[in-house]
């Protein structure tokens, strides 16, 4: 089964990525799990002003997001959602359906 994930990101003042949202995710799981994982885009924080670098006083806006694709093997479906859930990084999660729909989670 295939599943869109979204990924809490925080960056830094210049809206460069300050952590790996998926590697908190990489670290619960065994290697087969995971078949593929593909990145999607990203959201840039809400902070960033024309000029790219966040204010000072905009410190607190510096999340965005990450969306991933992953194909999870049959039968580690329960054990990829346990992950997702345990990781402190995912903002959302749902399956997607073999027809590219989004699912219902």
């Amino acid at each position: 089964m295939k599943y869109k994930v979204v990924f809490r990101e925080r960056s830094n003042r210049e809206g460069e990525k300050a952590e790996d949202p998926a590697g908190f995710l990489d670290a619960q799981l065994d290697d087969e799990t995971v078949l593929d994982a593909v990145f999607v885009g990203r959201n840039r924080p809400d902070a960033q002003h024309s000029s790219d670098v966040m204010e000072e006083d905009d410190d607190f806006l510096s999340l965005g997001s990450e969306v991933w694709e992953y194909d999870v093997a049959e039968g580690k479906d329960q054990e990829f959602q346990d992950a997702l859930r345990n990781s402190g990084m995912v903002m959302e999660f749902e399956p997607l359906e073999s027809s590219g729909e989004l699912g219902v989670s």
